[in-house]
C-alpha cells in the first residue's frame, strides 16, 4: 500500500532545492557568513603577520656586513648557522614535524593546511629565518592563516567547499600585509589554487575582503613591506624590448630548470642522512660557509637584493653570476636539510640578480628592463603564477605602464617554457615506466593447438 505523504514531502524538498539553486550566491545567508569569516581572517592575518615578521626581523639583526665582495663574511657566521641547524633538527624531533613538509604551492593547490602541524611549522620557520636560511616567510604565514581558517570552518560545521574557500581566505589575510597589495594576493591565490564553480566566486570575494582588511591594519602599524622596494632607473620603451622580453623569458626558464635539478640532487644527497638533527646541522653549516664566501646569499634575499641593485656597476658580472648559482645551492640545501620556508623570496633574488648580471654583461640593455623582466619571470615560473608576479614586479620596481609589456612577455615565455620542460620530463618518465613494466612481464607463449 502506498501513501502520498512521503511523495509530497519529497516534492516539497525538491521545490525548496530548486528555489535555493535559483537564488544568486551573493543573496544567500551562507555567503555573508563566509564574508564575516574573511573579515576576521584579515584581522588575524595582519596581527600574526606583524608579530612573525617582527620576531624574525629582530632575530636576524646578527647579520651585518658592509663588504659584499668575495669572502666578505665573518667566519663566526658558520657557528651561528650551525647552531640554527641544530635547533631546527631538535624542534623537528620535539614537535614531531616530518623531515619533509608539504610546500606552500601544494598547500594552496589543495586549499588545505594540516592545523596540527602549524605550531611546529611556525616555530621551525622562525628559527630558520633568524638563522639565515635562504627561504622566505610565506610558508609560515600561509600555514598560520590557512590552518586557522580551515580549523574554524570545520568547527562551525561548514561543508568541504566552504572549508577550502575559507582556507584560501586565510592565506589572503596572511599575505595582505606582506605583499602590500590586495591585487597581487588575490591574483596569486586564484592562479595557484584555481578554484572553479561557486568556489571561485566565494574565493574571489573573500580573498579581496581578507587581504584588504589585512593590508589596512598592517600598513597603519608597520607600513608597506614591498611597495617601491626595488625602484630601477627610468628607461624609455622601445619596440625591441618585446622580443628581448621573450629572450629574458627563455633565460628564466633555463634558470628555473637548473634550480629544479639542483633541488632534486640536493634532496637525494641529504636523504641519505637519516637523523634529522644531523641533517639540519650539516645543512646549517653548509649554507653558513657559502655565506662567508658570498654574504648576499644569506637570509630571504629581500634586503640583499636591494644591495645587489644599488651595487650594480661595482659588484661585477662574475660576482653576480656566482651569487645566482650560490643562491640556488643555499635554497636547495635549506629545503633538503629540514629548514622550513617559502620559495618566492629566494626566486625573486635569483631573478633580480640574474637581471643585474645581464646588464653587466651587456651594458646596452637598460638595467630596468633586465632586472624587471627576470625579477618577475623566475618566480612566475617557479610558483606558476605569471600574472601575479608581473604585478609584483611592476609595483616593486615602479616601471611605467608601457614598460610592463616586455615584463609580461618574459613571464609568459618563462611559464610556458617551464611547463613544456615538465611535460617532456613527465612523458619520458611514463615511457620509461611502461618499458620497465614490459620487461618485467613474463614472456607469454601461445597456447598449443588442440
Amino acid at each position: 500500500m502506498r501513501f502520498g505523504r512521503p511523495e509530497a514531502k519529497e516534492d516539497r524538498l525538491s521545490e525548496d532545492q530548486r528555489a535555493s539553486d535559483s537564488v544568486p550566491l551573493t543573496q544567500s545567508r551562507d555567503f555573508w557568513a563566509l564574508m564575516g569569516y574573511a573579515v576576521a581572517l584579515g584581522i588575524f592575518g595582519a596581527f600574526v603577520g606583524l608579530a612573525f615578521m617582527g620576531v624574525t626581523g629582530a632575530g636576524n639583526n646578527w647579520f651585518s656586513s658592509s663588504d659584499f665582495d668575495w669572502f666578505g663574511g665573518d667566519w663566526w657566521w658558520v657557528a651561528a648557522t650551525t647552531a640554527a641547524g641544530l635547533a631546527v633538527g631538535l624542534l623537528h624531533r620535539l614537535m614531531r614535524l616530518p623531515a619533509e613538509t608539504r610546500g606552500l604551492i601544494d598547500d594552496l593547490k589543495a586549499a588545505h593546511v594540516d592545523a596540527q602541524s602549524v605550531p611546529a611549522i611556525v616555530a621551525v620557520s622562525a628559527v630558520s629565518l633568524i638563522g639565515g636560511a635562504s627561504l622566505g616567510p610565506e610558508k609560515a604565514l600561509g600555514s598560520l592563516g590557512g590552518g586557522a581558517a580551515g580549523w574554524f570552518a570545520r568547527r562551525r560545521g561548514r561543508d568541504a567547499e566552504d572549508q577550502e574557500a575559507s582556507t584560501l581566505f586565510g592565506f589572503a589575510g596572511a599575505y595582505g600585509g606582506l605583499f602590500s597589495s590586495t591585487v597581487i594576493v588575490v591574483m596569486l591565490i586564484l592562479e595557484v589554487a584555481r578554484p572553479g564553480g561557486a568556489k571561485l566566486t566565494k574565493t574571489l570575494a573573500g580573498s579581496i575582503v581578507a587581504s584588504s582588511v589585512s593590508f589596512g591594519i598592517y600598513f597603519a602599524i608597520g607600513g608597506a613591506f614591498f611597495l617601491d622596494a626595488y625602484r630601477v632607473p627610468a628607461f624609455a620603451y622601445h619596440d625591441w624590448q618585446l622580443p628581448a622580453g621573450v629572450a629574458f623569458g627563455l633565460v628564466a626558464a633555463v634558470l628555473v630548470t637548473v634550480l629544479a635539478v639542483v633541488v632534486k640532487l640536493t634532496t637525494a644527497l641529504f636523504a641519505r642522512v637519516q637523523r634529522i638533527v644531523l641533517r639540519a646541522t650539516i645543512g646549517g653549516a653548509l649554507f653558513g660557509l657559502v655565506g662567508v664566501v658570498l654574504p648576499l646569499t644569506m637570509f630571504t634575499g629581500s634586503d640583499q637584493l636591494k644591495s645587489v641593485l644599488n651595487g650594480t656597476g661595482t659588484l661585477g658580472a662574475a660576482l653576480l653570476v656566482a651569487l645566482v648559482i650560490a643562491k640556488m645551492l643555499t635554497f636547495a640545501t635549506c629545503q633538503a636539510s629540514g629548514f622550513v620556508g617559502g620559495p618566492i623570496f629566494p626566486a625573486l633574488f635569483i631573478g633580480g640578480t640574474a637581471g643585474a648580471a645581464v646588464h653587466e654583461l651587456f651594458p646596452s640593455v637598460p638595467l630596468g628592463v633586465a632586472f624587471a623582466c627576470l625579477l618577475a619571470a623566475v618566480p612566475g615560473a617557479v610558483v606558476a603564477a605569471p600574472f601575479a608576479m608581473v604585478l609584483l614586479a611592476a609595483f616593486m620596481t615602479q616601471v611605467g605602464t608601457l614598460q610592463t609589456a616586455p615584463v609580461l612577455l618574459a613571464v609568459i615565455t618563462a611559464y610556458f617554457a617551464t611547463e613544456a620542460v615538465k611535460y617532456l620530463v613527465a612523458s619520458r618518465g611514463e615511457k620509461e615506466k611502461a618499458e620497465a613494466t614490459d620487461q618485467r612481464a613474463p614472456d607469454r607463449k601461445p597456447a598449443p593447438a588442440s
